[in-house]
């Protein structure tokens, strides 16, 4: 007998907000500048087709340096400003949004002081550490309760992590979200934790966040188009959530020196 193909339905609220969906960004470097240029044109998409939209919040302490420009979307004109402050600042001229930049790192040792506590319906970590990634698990782990009326209710995180030619894209789900019932296909409500299911992975990496002086020493790090393609790849999934309302796929392998992907099937 054949098994039932595995699916995650999107929770019903993604689909049929009250409110524009909160989304917190975590990161505004080479990924996260780029994710953020994918979510504000799905924002607009998503109201010119009757929908809420988005109200984001994009987190990040660091500054603009010549060692930025080229893989990331800065002007000679930012060099010197907060990161976050100059990406939302062109964002809400560009777009009319009303997105809010915090120039503070995401983290358990600050999360009263950061908008809402830190909620959100969707987080996005575009972080350079395996420390970042457990720190993020640690507060979303307190955010799992599912709240059928709360605003910010904490549904999904998907983190964005790569090397120099490659990289993934990991979505997961904060507790478990409300399956419809289904003939057709096995529905799954929880998607693991990237931070769970390749935890020893994550544990034997060094954390080598050290500075780049020069945009030639950044690209030894990370060639000129991983950043752009794992974001664009990644928003594309954030996109089937909300347009098809169920995935089938949680995320992705990405090997861009030879132009392989390897998707990450639901169950």
């Amino acid at each position: 007998m054949k098994s039932q193909t595995a699916i995650h339905y999107t929770d019903n609220y993604l689909i049929n907000p009250t409110n524009p969906i909160t989304v917190n960004l975590i990161g505004a470097g080479g990924t996260g500048s780029n994710m953020l240029m994918a979510l504000a044109k799905m924002n607009h998409s998503l109201i010119a087709l009757g929908h809420s939209g988005l109200q984001l919040n994009l987190f990040d302490d660091d500054i603009i340096t010549t060692a930025n420009q080229g893989r990331q979307l800065f002007a000679d004109a930012e060099l010197g400003l907060p990161k976050a402050v100059a990406l939302i600042n062109r964002t809400n001229r560009f777009f009319g949004t009303n997105w809010k930049a915090v120039t503070e790192q995401f983290s358990t040792t600050n999360l009263k002081s950061l908008p809402i506590q830190g909620k959100a319906n969707i987080f996005i970590s575009c972080v350079d550490t395996a420390s970042a990634r457990f720190d993020i698990a640690s507060v979303l782990e307190g955010f799992t309760e599912y709240n059928n009326w709360e605003l910010n209710k904490c549904l999904y995180w998907m983190d964005i992590g790569n090397a120099q030619h490659t990289g993934q894209v990991i979505l997961s789900s904060i507790g478990n979200i409300p399956q419809p019932t289904s003939k057709l296909f096995r529905t799954v409500s929880n998607l693991p934790y990237v931070t769970d299911e390749f935890r020893e992975l994550l544990q034997s990496q060094g954390d080598n966040n050290e500075p780049s002086c020069s945009l030639a020493e950044a690209l030894e790090k990370q060639d000129l188009f991983i950043n752009s393609t794992l974001a664009n790849m990644g928003a594309s999934l954030l996109w089937k959530l909300f347009r098809d309302g169920m995935t089938k796929h949680r995320g992705f392998f990405l090997n861009l020196s030879e132009f392989r992907s390897q998707p990450i099937m639901v169950g």
